[in-house]
């Protein structure tokens, strides 16, 4: 299933973990990647040359509309 033109699921590549389409990156190395301060430049220099800035903000995207999408539900503690 293409979640975005850049991202896909599909439970025979990476068992089933979101990913590059075609690059077979995972979206959660990406975000990690981003998230020790990386620059998507450095990301594709360093790490990735076969992806594209666009790659990377589609990961961004993708993890914006699962943050957009969950659903938080408070249950009251008893006893």
């Amino acid at each position: 299933m293409k979640i975005l033109d850049c991202i896909e699921v599909n439970p025979e590549i990476l068992h089933g973990k979101p990913h590059i389409v075609g690059a077979r990156v995972p979206v959660d190395i990406i975000l990690g990647l981003l998230a020790d301060g990386l620059t998507p430049e450095e990301i594709i220099r360093e790490h990735y040359l076969h992806i594209t800035k666009e790659d990377i903000l589609a990961c961004i995207k993708y993890a914006e509309q699962l943050v957009k999408e969950e659903e938080i539900y408070f249950i009251k503690a008893t006893g």
